[in-house]
């Protein structure tokens, strides 16, 4: 056998094997999506159908019997529009305050020419694994005189040490130090540097940042559970917590709860408002899904 026809055969045997491992990675990949994807469709279905079919089992893969009365009452209910009005200004705020602190401090962190970055990383990574708890961390919010106040939900979480870990991992592999250097011939001060040099240079990161931190606002409901009493600063997903867990949704006539919806289309509010809690976050998703893989490489990189 010459040659070439050895190599015709290897490449042929490889072509197969890689053919058949690609089918395989495929109908794996499907069947994940498959059960990943059916609890959010069962949702979305079980929103807009007859709720007695749903509690029988009869709804499936299809609506059946379509009504749109869940999402009639959430439209009318005060509550979901000023959960979300909360919810949105922690997020925003919330966000914008952590990005502020990590940036920085991961530049800061990631600078060889800090003797101290060593000692002060640390700090953040021990609060990692020990805390003060709960009890005194709430005796401490008291005494701030933070406790039902919109800005507890702001600064509690200013910054995450993992993602701190991330923003300084992608700098220093990411940004080399000739690009400081030459800075500094040109006169750039750290703060001109990090902030004409650095900061463009991370969008990548940044994204992704602002990805963790917008959902860690906009899902975080332990705090306000904690350290708010007010029904005023309640976010989304506390008032998401009562509809589903607190049964103010299945309270009907004058002597129910106030803000009851009824008990025969309960169910049927529960699925609309997961739905309306949930469908922000999933239209922003998208347009930032390229940067979320190379956010995950990074944190994976040792720093």
């Amino acid at each position: 056998m010459t040659k070439t026809a050895v190599k015709n055969r290897s490449v042929k045997c490889s072509s197969w094997s890689d053919r058949i491992f690609g089918a395989a990675v495929m109908i794996l990949s499907i069947m994940i999506f498959l059960i990943i994807a059916y609890p959010l469709w069962f949702v979305v279905i079980a929103s807009i159908s007859n709720s007695n079919l749903v509690n029988l089992g009869k709804v499936t893969f299809w609506p059946k019997d379509i009504r749109f009365y869940g999402y009639e009452q959430i439209l009318q209910d005060a509550r979901i529009w000023k959960g979300y009005a909360n919810t949105i200004l922690y997020v925003v705020a919330g966000t914008a305050l952590n990005m502020v602190i990590t940036m920085p401090a991961a530049y800061a962190l990631s600078r060889k020419d800090f003797k101290a970055r060593n000692g002060v990383m640390f700090y953040f990574v021990f609060t990692m694994f020990f805390s003060g708890g709960l009890v005194p961390t709430y005796m401490t919010v008291s005494a701030l005189h933070l406790i039902s106040t919109r800005t507890i939900l702001v600064v509690f979480v200013a910054i995450n040490t993992y993602n701190l870990i991330i923003a300084r991992t992608f700098i220093q592999n990411s940004i080399p130090d000739d690009l400081y250097e030459a800075a500094v011939l040109d006169g750039c001060s750290h703060f001109t540097y990090f902030m004409k040099v650095v900061l463009p240079l991370s969008k990548a990161v940044i994204s992704v940042l602002i990805l963790y931190y917008a959902v860690f606002h906009w899902n975080d409901y332990f705090n306000a559970l904690i350290y708010n009493s007010k029904q005023d600063n309640a976010p989304l997903q506390i008032v998401l917590r009562d509809i589903l867990l607190l049964n103010q949704a299945f309270a009907s006539g004058n002597g129910g709860v106030q803000g009851g919806y009824g008990q025969s289309s309960a169910d049927q509010v529960k699925y609309a408002v997961i739905i309306v809690s949930t469908l922000p976050i999933l239209c922003v998703y998208p347009f930032i899904q390229k940067y979320f893989e190379k956010g995950v490489m990074i944190g994976a990189v040792k720093g």
